[in-house]
């Protein structure tokens, strides 16, 4: 970290099935303080230009925006008090057994279209969301926000969140080719610890596609599909944290496949899905 630039990763990579063996591929990684606490109605857009500029790293072309769900939904006003919630006797059912709020337990199940899996003993509830996911607690947080009793939920349309602060960035640089993703932390099936994952997409193809593309022996690739998008939001959070008040990180230098692609093709279809 040098200067003002409150977090920044530079990742070189020389591998020849990816790059020319006489090339090398860079992408880095800058996080983005200096943002003024975010309220319902903020200019979030603005906001990100002013501290991008401030810092010294004004946006470039074919920068990546990647931004985190927490203060996409306080400035479209995605908070909800708990005290305005009246727990459903499933909700206390529940609550009960996991030691846990039933109000909290009550907006997950308003913020659900189903139940994946649930553990009242372990206090573990898996949902799917309206937006498609399948997470923890329907994506509702309480970390980062003001007040004991408030938590945020999902963006309504996150891939339209991140569409209208990309129109807004390339209007107010000038910059054609700016994508930007809308970010939230998953727990895996399979693994322990939590990865960003982008729930938000636009202006890029979330995915490089190889399928038809020939590897290193000639021999014709027929199910790699790289999922970009969620690999940017992983890395961006190496520079942003949980912590650190750094909501907003520029990806610079990363390859990927301008258009309009959506953070929802992502999302696996239920006839495909082997494990729900």
């Amino acid at each position: 970290m040098t200067g003002k630039v409150p977090g920044d990763i530079t990742h070189r990579m020389m591998n020849d099935s990816v790059v020319p063996s006489s090339g090398i591929s860079e992408a880095r990684f800058i996080g983005m303080g200096g943002l003024p606490e975010v309220t319902r109605g903020s200019d979030l857009a603005e906001m990100i230009l002013t501290a991008s500029v401030g810092q010294g790293t004004p946006l470039e072309r074919g920068d990546i925006v990647v931004v985190t769900q927490k203060i996409v939904s306080k400035a479209e006003g995605r908070t909800v008090g708990l005290a305005v919630i009246k727990p459903s006797a499933f909700a206390r059912q529940f609550a009960h057994r996991a030691g846990r709020d039933p109000r909290l337990i009550e907006l997950v199940l308003r913020e659900s279209v189903g139940i994946v899996r649930q553990d009242p003993d372990r206090g573990i509830l898996i949902t799917e969301t309206p937006q498609g996911f399948v997470c923890a607690n329907s994506g509702i947080d309480s970390s980062n926000v003001v007040g004991d009793n408030t938590v945020t939920l999902l963006p309504e349309d996150p891939d339209g969140s991140a569409r209208e602060l990309m129109e807004r960035f390339r209007s107010g640089t000038g910059l054609k080719e700016l994508a930007v993703i809308v970010t939230d932390t998953f727990g895996r099936a399979w693994r322990e610890g939590h990865v960003n994952f982008a729930i938000g997409v636009a202006g890029m193809d979330p995915f490089m596609d190889y399928r038809g593309e020939p590897d290193t022996q000639l021999k014709m690739m027929s199910a790699t599909r790289i999922a970009v998008a969620d690999e940017v939001a992983a890395a961006s959070e190496l520079v942003m944290g949980k912590v650190d008040q750094i909501p907003v990180a520029i990806a610079r230098g990363v390859r990927y496949v301008p258009g309009d692609g959506s953070a929802r093709e992502m999302v696996r279809e239920r006839a495909n899905d082997l494990f729900r």
